[in-house]
């Protein structure tokens, strides 16, 4: 695999990884060749972060606060074809934690072969809903999204 800007170590970053989620290509998300549309992993990255904070106690209580983690960047590095009705296993994992943001990593894989396929990073934002400022996160929140090793 070639060298990503934003992994240091590819196994030690792959193992790190502990949630994650099936998603099964659609049809509605290929192209005229059937490949998957170059636009569709934001969307499953999008489902599986909501799915991670949901595991981690945290998508109602950033929902129903005063401030919401918005995505600040996304980026999507692409390294096997995957194809209409392909099953991936999509990981997240939250990599760093500033003062109200938050680098979350993603990494897909084929069932079929296990190769990876897709990898990508975000940068989160926790806004506040009136202000449209950012808010720090708390350190229970902090807490909740970082791994224990980390």
């Amino acid at each position: 695999m070639r060298k990503i800007a934003y992994i240091e170590d590819f196994p030690t970053w792959k193992e790190e990884f502990t949630f994650s989620i099936e998603v099964k290509i659609r049809f509605s998300e290929t192209d005229m060749f059937g490949h998957m549309n170059n636009v569709s992993p934001f969307i499953y990255f999008e489902e599986a972060r909501i799915e991670f904070f949901k595991s981690v106690g945290l998508f109602n209580e950033l929902t129903n606060q005063q401030s919401v983690p918005i995505v600040a960047d996304i980026q999507c590095d692409y390294h096997e074809q995957v194809f209409f009705g392909e099953i991936i296993r999509l990981y997240v994992k939250v990599n760093s934690i500033g003062n109200s943001s938050m680098d979350v990593h993603y990494m897909a894989t084929k069932n079929a072969d296990g190769k990876v396929c897709l990898t990508g990073r975000g940068n989160m934002v926790n806004m506040n809903k009136n202000t449209g400022k950012a808010q720090p996160l708390t350190d229970e929140e902090k807490a909740k999204l970082l791994p224990k090793n980390k």
